[in-house]
């Protein structure tokens, strides 16, 4: 499979920017985006192969942006034909439209990921014996155990950037991600504990190697937790979350609400915000797509522009939002590197790459003694946030009682419900061991996913509202 996606065309590449400068002519912004995608899973459930699946798609995007109107049209035919057809489309956004187009910086990353594809190594028999092996193993660890899930996925995707400006840039994408679920029973009481881990890595590190032992451990480890947990209470208390994935919290509530379509349109709780505080002192958050082999890092986006390294709240000041080049132009702001989008048949928008809070200067024992009664959530599950009001509801999937500065029993059914930025100004304790979350973050925007990570020190929010299951 050759990475220059410019060449399967029937027309060479001279043709090719005729045709894009045609269909951009009057544009204030566009491209033309290639992409060929492979995806790869494997889930073994209940001690057998229960589900697989292998699909490759291939396609181009062209896309025309006049002032606030986009021209979009996409085709999984790599022709001159096919382009021609989608230019005659995106052309009716510019008619009568004069636009001014100004050229993205001629500059790159470093790479921050391989090349290799990581779906054709291990073999297809190496990976459904090492989900049999992760069965097995679990399954001996302890009696309580009832069930085992574990799935291995892989993904290989190639984009080819075509800009109007005539800058070409191109980039090749591998994904890998290991899941673990385990369910314990004893009696009629059943719980759940998981774990997963990946990034834009090979199988090598963390399955190869055997590294898989440990996640599996933690997996087991959390619901066996969860299985003599007591019922949560309910009321408002001092809340202490944990560092690494109790992060999703901070880029649900939080980081969604930083994205700049949304403050475009003023229909997100942080608009015209830039220079206020919107949180406590010494709260910082960034947004960094360029540690490398991340999931949500990336050389560049999906328009093209290199990644960054973006500060957003800076010691407790709104400073930044994350950008795209359509709403940066129109917000007469920077692009930031945060143009993303699902594939060839989605247009770009701002999404966050691995969003995280920095250290601050207090250890855990000391943000967990300061607490008299309380809850320390490690792990969340599922959540829901409005951007426009900043209102959120997390579950916790592991969490304890604070009682007198010392953690105290597990407890299930706990629920955080606040507003994202009242909740960034009770943040009054803030840890200096940040951690990012082990590369298993999916973000759905519009109708897209794509793959983010998400991070944070431990954290003290004080008067936080807990909904619990206790009578």
């Amino acid at each position: 499979m050759t990475t220059d996606l410019i060449s399967l065309f029937d027309c060479d590449e001279t043709r090719l920017r005729a045709l894009l400068s045609d269909a951009l002519q009057g544009a204030d912004d566009g491209e033309l985006f290639v992409e060929h995608a492979q995806a790869e899973s494997l889930t073994f459930d209940n001690g057998r192969l229960k589900g697989g699946s292998f699909n490759t798609d291939q396609g181009f995007g062209l896309r025309s942006v006049a002032g606030e109107a986009v021209g979009f049209a996409h085709a999984g035919e790599l022709s001159e034909a096919a382009l021609s057809r989608a230019s005659d489309a995106v052309k009716a956004v510019t008619r009568g439209y004069s636009g001014s187009y100004a050229a993205a910086p001629q500059r790159t990353n470093k790479k921050l990921y391989g090349d290799e594809n990581p779906i054709g190594s291990p073999t297809f028999e190496e990976k459904v014996s090492l989900l049999s092996e992760i069965d097995a193993y679990l399954r001996g660890k302890d009696p309580k155990v009832r069930q085992v899930t574990a799935s291995i996925a892989a993904s290989w995707q190639v984009v080819d950037i075509l800009r109007a400006d005539g800058h070409r840039v191109q980039d090749i994408r591998p994904m890998t991600r290991l899941n673990i679920s385990v369910v314990v029973g004893d009696g009629d009481r059943q719980e759940s504990g998981s774990f997963g881990t990946g990034g834009r890595i090979g199988f090598g590190d963390f399955v190869l190697n055997g590294n898989w032992h440990t996640g599996a451990d933690e997996a087991l480890r959390q619901a066996l937790v969860n299985l003599d947990a007591i019922d949560a209470p309910a009321g408002t208390m001092d809340v202490v979350l944990g560092n690494g994935w109790p992060g999703v919290m901070l880029h649900e509530a939080v980081g969604h609400g930083l994205e700049g379509d949304f403050n475009r349109k003023k229909t997100s709780a942080f608009a015209g915000l830039l220079g206020e505080m919107v949180a406590a002192p010494g709260v910082t958050v960034v947004d960094d797509g360029t540690i490398e082999s991340r999931r949500g890092s990336l050389t560049i986006d999906d328009e093209g522009t290199p990644s960054a390294y973006n500060v957003l709240i800076e010691n407790g000041r709104l400073v930044n939002y994350m950008q795209d080049r359509q709403n940066a132009r129109l917000m007469g702001l920077k692009p930031t590197g945060n143009g993303r989008r699902q594939g060839y048949a989605h247009v770009p928008m701002p999404r966050m790459t691995n969003t995280y809070m920095l250290s601050g200067d207090k250890t855990p024992e000391e943000i967990i003694a300061s607490v008299k009664k309380g809850v320390y959530a490690v792990s969340f599950g599922g959540g829901q946030v409005d951007i426009t009001s900043g209102k959120f509801v997390f579950g916790c999937t592991e969490a304890y009682l604070i009682e007198n500065g010392k953690i105290g029993p597990a407890i299930k059914g706990a629920m955080l419900i606040g507003n994202g930025p009242d909740a960034m100004k009770r943040v009054s304790m803030v840890g200096n061991d940040t951690k990012l979350d082990t590369g298993i973050g999916n973000c759905g925007k519009g109708g897209q996913w794509v793959p983010v990570g998400v991070g944070q020190p431990h954290l003290r929010m004080d008067q936080v509202t807990v909904g619990g299951t206790k009578a």
